[in-house]
């Protein structure tokens, strides 16, 4: 039993640390903000 105890707790505390890191890569870290032009092909656009 304390065999599973102890497992039950690497497993929390590994799981603990990786919400804890995608949490802080999530609100700290943005991501800079660029325009982005694709060409698609077969859409011709009308001059008015």
């Amino acid at each position: 039993m304390p065999s599973l105890f102890r497992f039950l707790f690497i497993v929390g505390a590994l799981a603990g640390l990786f919400t804890a890191g995608m949490w802080v890569l999530a609100t700290k870290y943005e991501p800079q903000q660029q325009e982005e032009v694709k060409v698609v092909p077969g859409v011709k656009i009308r001059k008015e």
